[in-house]
């Protein structure tokens, strides 16, 4: 029998142990993951920073890709499946981190005498991530509205809002959505021009979904202009090639680590070996039984379970004299924080 090959993003936390015995593995980083080192292999486990395409896959033997990751964004799925790919990625596996990391973004922009129960957020997509920061700002105090076009339009609008509501109404804007460039609500450049000039509160504007899902340039303008008055920023566009101009700028900076809690690693790990396992078609619990054990992601949070350094993270970006040729290495090696949880 062959022997099965698996190559594998060698900063997927928790993998090697996971995996150690299944067959031969070979650990690189993300972006050292190319054709030649693909087209024997069967397995493919990665993060965002490996493009899954023809370019990386015409020839090869993979039938299975496993991204630690929410989104597939890096991933041609159309090609994955007219190939015979099977790809499984990890919805929700860092919600309460992101989360997490929003409400300590938010904390870190009030002023002296300012409570969060003071501010309403707004929330542009509603899925995973959206639905726990929903709910824990909600349990917090904080006026929260929502805007969800497609989950409006498949469940009705009771409930959710529209982007003017949101830009006219909000103290904090975080968007937590998908990049996508086509379809009926492609969210490329959201947040723009003409959605900035429409905010009448001198908003918060917090990224930690996709770079491109906000217009560097809008940003800017709307920071200079005091349409907006801070950003928390972790997804950049052209990252890791990120613009110094809105760093310097940016109340809250950082290298796309706000989902990166020990707690968000083990899910997606996890997840990702439970596919596996499944187009094996070997027991789930021969990969996963290694996998340390994550405590229950608690329905509501106090301000003191906020206790998230944000503020070393920032300094560690904007300290640096070249950000965008540490922001590859302040990723991968960031020390896993943990994840707001109850005192027992």
């Amino acid at each position: 029998m062959q022997t099965l090959k698996i190559v594998a993003d060698r900063n997927i936390p928790y993998l090697r142990d996971a995996i150690d015995g299944l067959g031969e593995a070979v650990y690189l980083p993300g972006n050292e993951i190319g054709p030649e080192e693909v087209k024997d292999a069967d397995i493919l486990l990665t993060r965002t920073r490996t493009k899954c395409n023809s370019a990386l896959l015409d020839g090869s033997s993979c039938s299975f890709i496993g991204t630690a990751t929410i989104g597939t964004d890096h991933i041609d799925l159309g090609y994955c499946a007219s190939h015979g790919i099977t790809v499984a990625n990890a919805p929700g596996c860092n919600a309460p981190a992101v989360a997490q990391y929003v409400l300590s973004a938010v904390s870190k922009g009030l002023k002296s005498g300012e409570k969060l129960s003071d501010k309403t957020l707004g929330i542009i997509g509603v899925g995973n991530v959206g639905k726990i920061l929903a709910r824990w700002a909600r349990g917090l105090g904080m006026r929260v509205l929502l805007n969800d076009p497609p989950r409006a339009e498949s469940e009705g609008e009771d409930g959710f809002v529209s982007l003017d509501e949101i830009a006219r109404e909000c103290d904090v804007i975080s968007v937590h959505v998908p990049y996508t460039t086509g379809g009926k609500y492609p969210t490329f450049h959201l947040i723009n021009d003409d959605f900035l000039r429409g905010t009448e509160r001198r908003p918060m504007i917090v990224n930690a979904a996709r770079g491109e899902v906000a217009d560097t340039a809008a940003l800017k303008s709307a920071l200079r202009s005091g349409k907006v008055s801070s950003v928390a920023i972790d997804c950049w566009e052209g990252e890791p090639k990120i613009d110094t101009g809105l760093l310097s700028m940016a109340l809250v900076a950082t290298p796309h680590i706000a989902g990166y809690s020990a707690e968000g690693k083990i899910r997606a790990t996890r997840m990702i070996l439970e596919a596996l396992a499944r187009h094996l078609s070997i027991p789930a619990e021969k990969l996963i039984s290694k996998l340390p054990a994550t405590a229950p992601i608690p329905d509501t949070i106090t301000p003191s379970m906020l206790d998230y350094d944000i503020e070393a993270d920032t300094q560690a970006l904007k300290n640096s004299p070249s950000p965008s040729s540490i922001f590859e290495s302040l990723r991968n090696n960031y020390p896993l924080r943990p994840e707001p949880h109850k005192h027992i």
